[in-house]
């Protein structure tokens, strides 16, 4: 068991978004993420969250899983049938004990992803990755240090800071965002453009995409194409 000890600071937020945010932090902070808020304007979904300076990671890639803590030790085992994904991650995110608070929003516990190869953890589904893909985990979860959660609605901020040792960031954090400027920068093609989908590849995968929907297999499906 990993205890964390929580310091925060309530912030206005009328001047800031959570993508200028982001944009601050991210150099600082390496392996920073950004969730957005699905709805600005009721108080529900209101919140979104940048999560920097993770203190321990789980990440399931190669059919292995890779646990590291707060301590420098780490674990990886082997993804067998007798293993259970899921609760996997549940049992690590229970290693970490966290101060009860009052507030009515998300401030600590996992922040990450699950990808759409995932799936086959979950379900009696076999799926081959091609050749050439992006060699990304899997799955993907961390405890992180520090948090930002922002209230749309009430034009509030919180910098949480769940520290395993004696460690805080907040005044730091703080000072980052109220710089008015941020890094910004320019890219250049080199090379012919390329993608893992033609123009005709795309706009067939969108026709069947339409017809799951208008058959009511799906009432959603994002699509994407890939370029470099």
């Amino acid at each position: 068991m990993y205890t964390l000890k929580t310091n925060y600071k309530k912030l206005l937020a009328d001047t800031i978004t959570p993508v200028s945010v982001y944009l601050k932090v991210r150099d600082k902070y390496p392996n920073s993420l950004l969730l957005e808020s699905s709805d600005y304007h009721a108080n529900k979904n209101s919140f979104s969250y940048i999560c920097c300076n993770p203190v321990a990671s789980i990440r399931v890639q190669n059919e292995e899983i890779l646990e590291e803590y707060p301590d420098g030790t780490s674990k990886t085992t082997k993804i067998s049938s007798e293993i259970n994904l899921p609760e996997k991650i549940q049992d690590f995110g229970k290693l970490f004990d966290t101060e009860e608070s009052d507030f009515k929003f998300i401030n600590n516990g996992l922040f990450g992803y699950i990808s759409y190869d995932g799936v086959r953890y979950f379900e009696d589904i076999n799926i081959t990755k091609k050749k050439g893909d992006l060699e990304l985990p899997d799955m993907y979860y961390a405890v992180y240090q520090n948090i930002i959660a922002i209230n749309h609605f009430n034009n509030q901020a919180f910098i949480f800071n769940h520290s395993y040792s004696d460690d805080n960031k907040i005044e730091e954090i703080e000072q980052l965002i109220s710089v008015k400027n941020f890094a910004t920068y320019d890219f250049h093609r080199e090379g012919e453009t390329q993608s893992n989908l033609t123009d005709k590849e795309f706009i067939e995968q969108v026709k069947f995409g339409k017809k799951h929907c208008h058959r009511g297999d799906v009432f959603q499906i994002v699509l994407s194409r890939r370029f470099s």
